[in-house]
């Protein structure tokens, strides 16, 4: 762990970095391009750690953290040059002759604070972004992933320049040292409460910053669907990596006339993945560390546990958990779960959706599984969200053309492929104005009576 000296000597190197402005669109791509290569060569280290820290199956590491950060790579080598080029915009009739365009330029330096739950695709994804653009990045990874974090440094050491991106490791207080430093564009991935505390510090300097926060993401069930299908993809989605995802279905609020039918299905879902035995399961993860898990322990309490519920605290285990008709204003539905506990209400009218989605607006995710399209209209239109899946969960945060990212309580901004390049980016206007003609008008003095001119301007 570096002392502050060194980080301060860091933060220097990258100033200097962004103000010497060499850092050229090939050399980007080059870099990224040996990004790309050396995680394919420390792709069985990145296993290994993403095990050791989350207990997570190598399918689902490849799949939840290895591809999706190829995928981005790659799509930026390919588009990167385009995305990179001034761009001509539509002149005013008011500034003709004129020629007008945007030039993107990067912020500068960027500090990236990344979380624990999917360790490695979280910290890289916005870094692809912010290298793209041009910046200098300081990524400062979560103390709760060590064996991710260290592999992280490694890959980041290996393949950049210290003063082009490197990883700080630390804990709160290395954190809070770097946020009280002056930075050009801030990004930060955790929960709503830290995000407040990033927001405050950020707006002593006016510095910019990008929010991913989380949220209690609902999950509506309609009547008249496959019940098995939707219990398979609500088991996918709530019980990948532990439940702590994000943008997991945080809790369910389904037609009381299929509610028993979800129930059941559900229940025969999680035996299908994860066997009578989840904590034998090569595919079920573990909770980061005994603090979250005493939490998930404690919400538990006075709840009507309908499957599961038996925790391991060695073992930093607890069994995918359904729980039936939770008070609403329990604590259990007044904070994000993070962990494989699903709550499940239901409804009879729409009022009573209302009712329930009230209690926790602008949630990161929004799932509606329906065949009615009137239905899936008025939930869309009447909710604010980050996202939106209709009959799947999760899989949004996949496409790399639709921006992911919070409003309210859920954050602010987004990122994601060509999202992540603006997002990183500051769009400079600028406009050239050509001598042949001049409008005496607009100089002074002002004439006393300005009435046809008027008439003239406000019809243009």
């Amino acid at each position: 762990i570096m002392d502050y000296k060194d980080i301060d000597k860091v933060i220097e190197s990258q100033v200097k970095f962004v103000k010497d402005n060499s850092n050229s669109v090939s050399n980007r791509i080059q870099i990224l391009n040996s990004l790309l290569i050396s995680i394919k060569h420390n792709e069985s280290k990145i296993y290994e750690a993403l095990k050791q820290d989350l207990n997570k199956h190598e399918f689902e590491s490849f799949l939840s953290e290895i591809f999706l950060v190829k995928k981005e790579i790659k799509l930026f080598v390919k588009k990167l040059r385009t995305w990179s080029k001034k761009k001509r915009v539509k002149g005013s009739i008011f500034n003709f002759p004129s020629q007008n365009y945007l030039i993107p330029e990067p912020y500068g330096n960027v500090l990236i604070i990344t979380p624990w739950n999917y360790p490695f695709q979280l910290s890289l994804t916005p870094l692809i972004g912010a290298i793209a653009a041009g910046n200098a990045v300081i990524i400062k990874p979560s103390e709760l992933a060590p064996a991710t974090s260290r592999v992280l440094k490694e890959l980041i050491d290996s393949v950049f320049p210290q003063n082009m991106a490197t990883v700080i490791e630390g804990d709160a207080e290395t954190a809070k040292y770097l946020l009280d430093k002056k930075w050009d564009y801030i990004f930060f991935t955790g929960s709503t409460r830290i995000g407040k505390i990033i927001a405050e510090k950020a707006a002593k300097n006016l510095t910019p910053i990008t929010l991913e926060l989380g949220g209690k993401s609902p999950c509506i069930v309609d009547s008249g669907l496959d019940i098995d299908k939707v219990a398979k993809r609500i088991v996918s989605g709530k019980f990948v990596n532990c439940g702590q995802t994000c943008i997991a279905p945080d809790y369910i609020v389904v037609n009381q006339h299929v509610k028993s039918d979800l129930i059941s299905a559900i229940k025969e879902n999680i035996i299908k993945t994860f066997g009578n035995r989840p904590i034998e399961s090569e595919s079920y993860g573990r909770i980061i560390n005994t603090n979250n898990l005493i939490r998930l322990k404690n919400i538990l309490e006075d709840q009507v546990i309908e499957f599961g519920g038996k925790i391991n605290m060695d073992k930093l285990y607890i069994e995918p958990t359904i729980i039936v008709d939770p008070q609403i204003d329990s604590e259990i539905m007044n904070e994000e779960i993070f962990g494989p506990i699903l709550p499940i209400l239901s409804y009879e009218n729409e009022s009573e959706i209302k009712n329930i989605l009230d209690m926790n607006p602008t949630p990161l995710a929004f799932y509606i599984f329906s065949k009615n399209q009137m239905f899936i209209e008025s939930l869309i239109e009447n909710n604010k969200f980050g996202g939106c899946v209709i009959n799947d969960t999760l899989i949004h945060y996949i496409n790399p053309n639709l921006p992911f990212g919070g409003i309210g309580d859920s954050g602010m901004g987004a990122y994601r492929g060509k999202f992540s390049f603006d997002t990183f980016s500051h769009q400079k206007p600028v406009l050239r104005k050509k001598n042949m003609i001049d409008i005496p008008f607009r100089y002074g003095p002002y004439p006393k009576s300005f009435n046809f001119i008027r008439k003239i301007l406000e019809r243009i």
